[in-house]
C-alpha cells in the first residue's frame, strides 16, 4: 500500500459506492478515462483486480469489497488529520461521525440534531445506525468517531466511558391494561415467555442468556430479528414477547405492555450504555466536546 497515492484511494472508492465509472466521474467532476486510468493503476498495484465489470456498471470482487472497509476509513481519518491541523484555536469544528443503537437513535436524533447544530454552528454532524457489535467495527475502522453501546466488553482498540444503567422491560402486545407499566417479573417468568430477539452476540440477547443461565434458566428464543422497529412489529401483532427498554417504545406506547424484569432483592435487570471512542485516534475539540453532549442527552433520556 506504500505506493498507493489518496486520490487512487478516493477515486476507487466514489466507483464502488455509486457502482459507475459514469457516475463517479461526474461527481469527481474529472474526465472518464482519467478516473479509469487511476483505478487501473491501483489494480495494478495492488496485482488483483478491484471490480467486476460490466455493461451496467462495476461491482466489487472480494479485494475491491476488502479495500473499500479500509479506504474509508483510511480517508476519513486524512480528513479528521486535516481538520485537527487547521484547528489553532481549539474551537470545536469539522465532522462529527456517531455511531447509535436502534433503540436510542429513535429518541436520541432530535435533540443530538438541534443541540449539535445550536453549540457547534461550524462542525456538521454525521449518524449511523447499528447494533453494538456493528459500530464498535466501525469505529475502529475509523468510520465513526464516537458510539453510544450496551454492555461492551473493554478492549484495547476503544475507551469506553460508562453514562448510565438502562433497566429492561419484557415488552408484550397490550389487550386490555390501561398503562404502560406492569407488573413486575421474576426469571422464572421471563423464562416461559416465547422471545423475539436478536441473534448473539448481541449485547442485551447476551446479558439476558448469560442473567438466565446464572440462575439455571434457558429463554425461548422463537424468533432472531436484527431490527427493533420489526421486533415490536411482531410482538404487537403475535404471541410473542422482547426485552427491551423504555426508550425502544418512544412514540408506540399505546400499543405495549412493559413489565419490569426484576432480579434478587427487586433489583432491575439492566444493561449498561456506555460511550465508546477510539483508543488508537487523536481525540480534537469536537469529539471532547461533541461526546460531553451525548452524555449529557442520554442522562435526559434515563428512563
Amino acid at each position: 500500500m506504500a505506493a498507493v497515492d489518496l486520490k487512487q484511494l478516493e477515486y476507487f472508492v466514489h466507483v464502488a459506492e455509486l457502482g459507475s465509472f459514469t457516475r463517479a466521474a461526474t461527481v469527481l467532476r474529472v474526465a472518464q478515462p482519467a478516473l479509469s486510468r487511476q483505478v487501473r493503476s491501483l489494480e495494478v498495484e495492488l496485482r488483483q483486480p478491484l471490480f467486476d465489470r460490466n455493461g451496467r456498471g462495476v461491482t466489487l470482487t472480494e479485494a475491491g469489497k476488502r479495500l473499500l472497509a479500509h479506504g474509508r476509513g483510511i480517508l476519513q481519518q486524512v480528513e479528521r488529520a486535516r481538520l485537527d491541523l487547521e484547528d489553532q484555536r481549539g474551537a470545536a469544528s469539522g465532522r462529527l461521525a456517531i455511531g447509535l443503537p436502534p433503540s436510542v437513535s429513535r429518541t436520541l436524533t432530535g435533540p443530538l440534531v438541534a443541540a449539535f447544530r445550536a453549540r457547534f454552528p461550524k462542525a456538521t454532524l454525521t449518524m449511523v445506525e447499528g447494533l453494538t457489535t456493528y459500530v464498535l467495527e466501525w469505529l475502529v475502522l475509523g468510520r465513526i468517531d464516537c458510539a453510544v453501546v450496551y454492555n461492551a466488553a473493554p478492549a484495547a482498540a476503544v475507551d469506553l466511558v460508562p453514562v448510565l444503567d438502562e433497566p429492561l422491560f419484557l415488552v408484550s402486545a397490550r389487550r386490555s391494561a390501561t398503562t404502560l407499566l406492569g407488573k413486575p417479573v421474576g426469571l422464572a417468568r421471563l423464562a416461559e415467555q416465547d422471545l423475539v430477539m436478536p441473534s448473539r452476540p448481541h449485547s442485551i440477547r447476551m446479558l439476558t442468556e448469560t442473567t438466565l443461565a446464572g440462575a439455571g434458566l434457558k429463554p425461548r428464543i422463537g424468533l432472531e430479528i436484527e431490527s427493533v422497529p420489526a421486533i415490536l412489529d411482531l410482538v404487537e401483532r403475535n404471541p410473542l414477547h422482547a426485552v427491551l427498554g423504555l426508550n425502544a417504545l418512544r412514540g408506540r406506547e399505546l400499543a405495549f405492555v412493559a413489565q419490569p424484569i426484576v432480579l434478587a432483592r427487586d433489583r432491575p435487570l439492566a444493561a449498561q450504555l456506555a460511550i465508546a471512542t477510539s483508543a488508537q485516534r487523536p481525540r480534537g475539540p469536537l469529539i471532547e466536546q461533541g461526546t460531553a453532549l451525548l452524555a449529557e442527552l442520554l442522562q435526559q433520556l434515563r428512563g
